[in-house]
């Protein structure tokens, strides 16, 4: 039959079929404006484009035609699998693009594995038949179309980095095959122009299309991005004059909470890409609040990177329902101001694709798992400087593991990185730098900005308006309590910390009960709840708050890095000293604004409820002061993280900041009855550490033979305690309504959802899901929806079921807490 006549798409209402001839060459096409600004021969920019028009030559065989047109399966060998027969089939064709035929057979599983995972389907036998009579011939005359479309196309590198290319080429394909498979950027056309004419329309359309999607790349600005008004911090003049060597590059920008490092980052990515390494950032952050308030904070500024207003995207699983990411959504780029497009908005891993991306960290990091589209996220982070943002949060065994994985795909693709932190260890410091493939900085000097493998800045220390922060033992909660009594007496702006959510309701509860004003913030709060409760807490104790609240905050470690809050007193339960850091960032944080002589404090203090680290009888230690938030942390840091800020007696930041954490890690002499607790963290440490290198891609495999692919659930970017996600339901003459709104929706059955550990939920009879009440609710909801979410009637008293309940103002409630 003739080449033009085999579908490639389903035909619209008006009949009008698109051939599958010419949906290849709009996929090739888009490629071709991919690549266009890649630094790499013109001969690698040809193949990338021929390699995307080839990706569905598998289209040409009956038994795709058959489904399209008639609705059969696919039973032997789906259209992509095809694909890879044929170009092995046709591999004489192909001989030129690449001398090697082990490189061309890893590249060919590429090309056609552009659905997410690897082609499965071996019996090449049983596809020929399948694919009909005509198809091969019909098939290899395409091909050789399209090698006369791109004659240039050529494909030379040694062997050992066929397995980098072949994991980073699906994802150029998908990305090419999402926009050219949009028919409001592509519609329908008819058959009619051969591949040379059409092709010649598909360049034309494709440029439009990939502006419109907002994946232009504007040119980088020579103006800095920061305004000539600012006075520029020790770390921020830093990052404008230190030398960046010609290869990619791993830089550390270590300082303390609130020196100023993200305008740092900023300052110094731009520089990179003004030296070509890199054409966009995304912004990696711990939790999807952070992302939220990075996103806030960096929306407007990262205009200034470019001479043409860039692209911009919030990329987590709950996006949408950030007001300030709704507000830079376009259909179509916004000619003045950064903004999302609704094509990059409609899927987080499109997201990734942005020229500024902002989320979490999961999302990169799945770009090391055999997850479906790994590749994809693999290919947009690719062209992009990495920022790491709280990249001590990350120091797990298990996410470590993952995080230096990441590193390592980034650098083997050229890519550049810059990590920032307040407290990050020497030795993570060393084994991120181990990943990059460079040397780490020799100094422990604090704060510092390294250029791994190449140069460090130092003496960057400026003197704190704030000074030094005492620390003081509280031995129990009473003592806190009293304490706490006092402070609000005097109007301060108080802060308790508590390591479990159940302790932090029943501080609330006491405090109360004593007649103090309390709010309770924590991450067993339904969504619409949670953010209620952080706009609340903003306004009473954030940077504009009034001088003297007289009020305090009970939160868990929510507080720790995502809320820009300001405490003139605080408490915090125990910790490693890396979060007691952190947490005592939010005490006395605006000088500027409060000064010393309006706080009714005469100087910072950070309380903390603990044991002494000198009395230590058994392994019940701490579990007798701080119940339930004992087991957050491990037992024996714990120990070693008192003994260290009770001798130091202080946080001297940021001078003193780097000896302080290490003897959190490794000081004094652990009391013999903790020994089992330290053995039993470090058994479970090597676990983790065997179960990342267990899931991660081995990346000296081509694409092929990468097994997995399943589920993102299969392949956790981080570990922790089961959890189960709740969706709250009130009870109405209706039916069941969402705790928010009148209908539900995608967002609504979001901000109704609380999460809590699986292993407490799965004790207690929770809502049957079968009732009808129920079903109605779920009914049209995807399978991964019916499976993960538990709808919860909510009676009037807030009762889930026994030993289960939620209250808006304390959240979900275990038993009687």
């Amino acid at each position: 039959m003739a080449l033009l006549d085999w579908p490639g798409k389903s035909a619209p209402e008006d009949g009008t079929e698109h051939p599958a001839l010419y949906h290849m060459i709009d996929v090739g096409a888009v490629a071709e404006c991919l690549v266009a600004r890649l630094d790499i021969p013109a001969g690698r920019k040809a193949f990338y484009s021929l390699a995307a028009a080839l990706h569905d030559l598998g289209k040409i065989s009956d038994s795709f035609r058959d489904m399209l047109r008639e609705g059969k399966p696919q039973t032997e060998g789906r259209h992509w699998e095809v694909t890879e027969l044929w170009l092995q089939d046709f591999d004489d064709d192909l001989a030129t693009l690449a001398v090697n035929s082990h490189a061309r057979k890893a590249l060919y599983a590429a090309i056609a594995g552009h659905h997410g995972c690897p082609p499965k389907k071996e019996d090449f036998y049983r596809m020929r038949v399948a694919a009909g009579p005509g198809a091969p011939g019909d098939a290899r005359d395409c091909l050789r179309q399209f090698i006369a479309l791109w004659p240039e196309a050529r494909f030379e590198m040694p062997l050992q980095e066929v397995a980098a290319q072949s994991w980073w080429l699906p994802g150029l394909i998908a990305t090419a095959d999402w926009i050219g498979s949009n028919p409001a950027f592509f519609p329908p056309v008819a058959a009619g122009p051969d591949a040379r004419a059409y092709l010649d329309l598909a360049r034309d359309k494709a440029a439009q299309a990939v502006r419109r999607a907002g994946l232009d790349i504007p040119q980088v600005s020579s103006c800095s991005i920061i305004p000539q008004t600012w006075s520029l911090r020790p770390m921020q003049r830093s990052v404008c004059d230190v030398d960046l060597p010609d290869h990619p590059i791993l830089a550390l920008i270590e300082d303390e909470t609130g020196s100023g490092k993200t305008e740092a980052a900023l300052i110094l990515a731009q520089r990179m890409m003004q030296a070509g390494k890199g054409q966009g950032l995304y912004f990696a952050l711990p939790t999807m609040a952070t992302a939220n308030a990075m996103f806030d904070r960096v929306a407007d500024l990262v205009g200034g990177l470019f001479d043409a207003p860039p692209s911009v995207a919030l990329a987590h699983g709950r996006a949408t329902l950030s007001h300030r990411f709704r507000e830079v959504i376009r259909t179509e780029p916004d000619p003045v101001l950064p903004s999302c497009t609704t094509w990059l908005a409609d899927d987080r891993r499109r997201a990734l694709l942005a020229n500024v991306g902002v989320g979490t960290i999961d999302q990169a990091l799945l770009s090391g798992l055999p997850v479906r589209h790994a590749m994809l996220r693999h290919y947009a982070l690719s062209q992009k400087i990495l920022i790491v943002d709280e990249v001590h949060e990350m120091g797990d065994p298990y996410m470590a593991g993952q995080l230096c994985q990441l590193l390592r795909l980034h650098r083997r693709m050229g890519g550049s990185a810059i990590l920032m932190t307040a407290t990050l260890p020497v030795s993570f410091r060393e084994m991120l730098c181990e990943a990059f493939g460079v040397s780490p900085p020799t100094s422990r000097a604090y704060p510092a900005l390294s250029i791994a493998g190449h140069s460090q800045v130092t003496g960057l220390t400026t003197v704190s308006r704030r000074g030094p922060v005492a620390v003081k033992r509280v031995p129990d909660v009473a003592s806190v309590l009293d304490l706490l009594d006092r402070a609000v007496t005097d109007g301060a702006a108080a802060l308790w910390v508590r390591n479990a959510v159940d302790d932090a309701i029943q501080a609330a509860t006491a405090l109360r009960e004593r007649g103090i004003e309390a709010d309770l913030l924590h991450a067993r709060f339904a969504l619409a709840d949670r953010m209620r409760h952080e706009a609340q807490a903003l306004a009473t104790f954030g940077k504009a708050r009034g001088d003297r609240p007289g009020r305090v905050l009970v939160a868990t470690q929510v507080v720790e890095s995502s809320l820009d809050l300001d405490f003139d007193l605080m408490v915090s339960d125990l910790a490693p000293i890396p979060a007691l850091v952190q947490r005592a960032g939010r005490l006395w944080r605006h000088m500027d604004r409060r000064p010393q002589n309006t706080r009714p404090r005469p100087s910072p203090v950070l309380h903390v409820l603990s044991p002494d680290p000198d009395q230590v009888a058994d392994d019940l230690w701490l579990r007798r002061v701080l119940d339930r938030g004992a087991f957050t942390y491990p037992l024996d840091l714990q120990w070693r993280a008192a003994r260290a800020i009770f001798s130091a007696g202080s946080i001297d930041a940021p001078g003193g900041l780097r000896d302080l954490i290490e003897a959190g890690l490794t000081d004094g002499e652990l009391p013999e009855v903790l020994d089992q607790a330290e053995r039993d963290r470090i058994g479970k440490s090597y676990a983790q550490s065997d179960l990342a290198e267990q899931n991660l891609i081995d990346l000296a495999s081509p694409y092929r033979r990468i097994k997995g692919f399943s589920d993102e659930a299969d392949f956790p970017t981080r570990l922790g305690r089961e959890q189960r996600a709740l969706v709250l339901a009130r009870i109405t003459d209706k039916g069941l309504l969402p705790l928010e709104g009148e209908f539900w929706s995608a967002e609504t059955c979001q901000y109704a959802e609380v999460s809590a550990a699986a292993y407490k939920l799965d004790r207690l009879p929770l809502p049957d899901q079968m009732t009808p009440e129920v079903s109605a609710v779920k009914e049209g909801w995807p399978d991964w929806m019916q499976t993960r979410l538990v709808v919860c009637p909510l009676d009037e008293a807030g009762a889930i079921c026994e030993g289960l309940s939620y209250d808006r103002e304390r959240g979900l409630i275990f038993g009687s807490s």
